[in-house]
């Protein structure tokens, strides 16, 4: 049985192991057929940042998101405030998203089975 998957990434990349055991996480219940949505908010938008600039030893965060298409992930959202908050915009991500403002981030999680936040 499908069951929708929303994961929230909220913390920045390069935090110790967080942002590859999320998405060790992520690709393996969509290797299991599970319908998966990705919701970046806070200094989660870091994450999907262009171009970071990594220490050795630690993988650019932004190039294991790519992954994601191969496993069939494709709805992905950002919300607007974190991002310009930040100083981001959609041109500085490594992935196509989509915006959620966050008057309606309560109600964009009720609409799923599972919510998992990291």
């Amino acid at each position: 049985m499908t069951k929708r998957m929303l994961f929230v990434l909220a913390k920045p990349p390069h935090q110790g192991a967080y942002c590859q055991e999320m998405l060790d996480f992520i690709l393996t219940a969509a290797a299991f057929d599970q319908e998966v949505t990705l919701l970046f908010l806070d200094d989660g938008v870091f994450q999907l940042k262009k171009n970071q600039q990594v220490t050795a030893g630690v993988k650019d965060t932004s190039a294991l998101f790519q992954a994601l298409a191969l496993y069939g992930v494709s709805a992905v959202y950002v919300e607007q405030e974190s991002l310009a908050g930040r100083g981001l915009t959609l041109e500085n991500l490594s992935l196509p998203v989509q915006i959620c403002h966050r008057q309606a981030v309560s109600w964009f999680m009720q609409q799923f089975d599972s919510v998992l936040a990291g």
